[in-house]
């Protein structure tokens, strides 16, 4: 009888291990990189994304480190997956008591990854990418205070509406857990291809959020004067009548390790409950 040998080569992995200093003793991250390294794999560990680097990326902390982090690798095309050691963890897939379950799912090759639609936002000529939203906001100012901006909007060249309000979100279905749920937008599942409109604090009571699909362009109709821009929460600029605005969806995508849609929705309920 003749015996046929078979060697399995698996290829070693470099796992980047990014930790939020304010949220995380370091040695939480050691002892992730020594379960790598039993594993076979190696581990580089850092608390600067400057240092990004790996086959794939663990995020140790709360939502906006692993927004940040996600961002960051999504320009090189790494993968990510996150444990929360924050408030609510909407974007991250483990508890901080259950950590060390995050080394069997990222070494596994076959895991599955969930590509996060991106926002373009584009003003006058400059780029932006947002992962969770754009907010036009009404600048905060004393004199201001108590007034509220129109901002008319078209999708893909057709009036879609006009939004008495103190601001306007364009959120993705990632942000539509943050500011967008925060002002009565709906909640949409991350492969929703769809992104969202949602007045902040609406003049009227029928001004709605509005769904729309992600291959669609929005363009605006702003005020005289200035409204603040903020992407994912980071200041952008400023936009008044006279700048041009155009909002699109982005060739990049952040890619989330993930254990599948069905623990997205325990997660949401357990945390919205």
């Amino acid at each position: 009888m003749h015996i046929c040998r078979i060697r399995l080569i698996i290829r070693a992995m470099n796992i980047g291990i990014y930790y939020n200093l304010e949220q995380v003793d370091r040695s939480v991250a050691e002892k992730l990189a020594s379960l790598i390294f039993a594993a076979g794999h190696t581990a580089s560990l850092f608390s600067d994304l400057s240092e990004l680097c790996g086959d794939r990326l663990v995020v140790l902390g709360g939502d906006g480190t692993m927004l940040r982090a996600a961002k960051r690798a999504s320009e090189r095309g790494i993968p990510v997956v996150g444990v929360n050691f924050g408030r609510l963890g909407f974007l991250t897939e483990f508890e901080r008591e259950e950590a060390e379950k995050v080394v069997p799912l990222v070494l596994d090759e076959h895991c599955a990854v969930l590509k996060r639609a991106m926002l373009e936002v584009e003003l006058n000529g400059n780029r932006f990418d947002c992962l969770n939203e754009l907010a036009l906001l009404h600048p905060v100012a004393p004199e201001k205070a108590n007034r509220v901006v129109t901002i008319s909007v078209t999708i893909d060249g057709s009036h879609a509406g006009e939004f008495i309000a103190d601001g306007l979100i364009v959120t993705t279905p990632t942000g539509s857990t943050a500011y967008s749920l925060s002002a009565g937008g709906s909640i949409m599942t991350p492969d929703c291809e769809t992104f969202q409109l949602t007045p902040v604090c609406a003049f009227s009571m029928r001004s709605r959020s509005i769904a729309y699909s992600n291959r669609s362009e929005l363009g605006f109709s702003l005020p005289q004067g200035a409204l603040v821009l903020y992407g994912d929460g980071v200041y952008l600029g400023q936009a008044g009548a006279k700048d041009k605005l155009i909002v699109r969806k982005s060739v990049r995508s952040a890619a989330f390790l993930t254990r599948g849609l069905s623990e997205y929705f325990r997660r949401l309920t357990e945390k919205i409950n």
